[in-house]
């Protein structure tokens, strides 16, 4: 009888330890530096993922640095953008030591700018460019920049958002992992939500804040499904080669 109970017990320890890997997300790196480990070893693959912030808050390096991390592992990406210049994206970006061009002639990024026409071309077709030119390079991350161009294309706030939705159901079927970027200045404390928070899998915050005479800039991670996460206010740094975290850090 003892033997039966030993051996029941060892079985359901197997099955307990499989469930367990079942439960367990894919993640893939965020590419910034001290992020991976506040969530659990980075993004769940094929989340979609939200970061905000005011103007020269850091959230197009941010969202770039996602995409140069992807293609250092092999995994391709495209960066979509309604309102920069892919000839000014690169001037500037180049200043990081990133030379866009060349990953592009390796067939490993591609930037895409959309204009009002072809943004509606995009949702009637169902996918345009940016399907062909995930396809194309076999693209596993995905960069829109930003959210507040795209619906500011559409002639009033309710055609704006169903435009993002269809948007947002054209992004799932391509079984990438997407970062969205939102213009969005506000203390953590007194944001509030937009409806895209509660369409997306994370919502992450950059800030710059004042005390005195000393600006300090800060992140946040207001929500990651299927994550633990550090529930607190990191300062950051936009270095030589991209934003690196200082969770260790205390906000002054």
């Amino acid at each position: 009888m003892k033997k039966r109970n030993l051996k029941k017990k060892k079985q359901d320890s197997k099955l307990n330890k499989k469930s367990k890997k079942n439960l367990a997300f894919k993640r893939i790196s965020t590419g910034i530096v001290g992020l991976d480990n506040l969530v659990q070893g980075g993004f769940v693959d094929g989340s979609t993922n939200l970061v905000s912030g005011g103007p020269g808050s850091g959230k197009t390096i941010f969202a770039l640095q996602f995409l140069l991390k992807g293609i250092e592992v092999g995994e391709n990406g495209v960066y979509v953008s309604f309102e920069e210049t892919k000839e000014n994206f690169y001037k500037y970006m180049s200043k990081f030591g990133w030379n866009l061009m060349d990953l592009e002639k390796a067939k490993k990024f591609i930037f895409l700018r959309y204009s009002p026409e072809q943004v509606k071309a995009l949702l009637q077709e169902g996918g345009g460019e940016i399907e062909r030119a995930m396809q194309g390079i076999k693209a596993k991350r995905l960069v829109i920049d930003s959210i507040n161009g795209f619906t500011l294309l559409f002639p009033n706030e309710l055609a704006g958002r169903e435009a993002l939705l269809e948007l947002f159901s054209l992004i799932s079927k391509y079984g990438c992992t997407t970062l969205l970027t939102l213009e969005q200045e506000a203390e953590p404390d007194k944001r509030k939500a937009s409806f895209v928070d509660f369409e997306v899998d994370s919502v992450m915050i950059l800030l710059n804040t004042t005390k005195g005479n000393v600006r300090r800039r800060v992140f946040e991670i207001i929500k990651m499904r299927g994550t633990k996460f550090e529930e607190k206010i990191i300062p950051f740094r936009i270095k030589d080669k991209g934003i690196v975290l200082y969770p260790e850090e205390n906000v002054i």
